[in-house]
């Protein structure tokens, strides 16, 4: 065998298994922490590019439409927007909260829920 069809046999055998293997979120699941959150102040920088970023829109399932998630990414992923550099955004994601504390990175729901006071 070569390389080439080994790579070719294993590569959708794991992308199948990774996505196989991810819990499901019934929609609306998390309604009520993303509106806190948006009631709160708390936004959510990252750029559609990003993995974590997609980890974390993942964990609140449909209900992420109710956070205030900010785009850094410009269209084909080069640069950043104005908005994210005005900001001073260096990392993705990037949680803001009402008090102006940020902290980067996939956060635990329950995290997210502590820090805001969305408990």
């Amino acid at each position: 065998m070569t390389a080439g069809t080994i790579l070719a046999v294993l590569v959708p055998v794991v992308v199948f298994a990774l996505v196989a293997g991810k819990p499901k979120v019934e929609p609306g699941r998390y309604d009520a922490l993303a509106q806190c959150l948006s009631d709160k102040g708390v936004k959510m920088y990252g750029a559609y590019w990003c993995s974590h970023c997609q980890n974390q829109k993942e964990m609140f399932g449909e209900s992420f439409s109710k956070v205030d998630y900010v785009e850094c990414s410009l269209p084909g992923g080069q640069g950043q927007t104005d908005e994210c550099a005005a900001a001073g955004i260096s990392g993705y994601p990037t949680w803001e909260f009402g008090d102006g504390s940020r902290v980067e990175g996939e956060l635990q729901l329950s995290v997210l829920a502590q820090k805001s006071g969305c408990e």
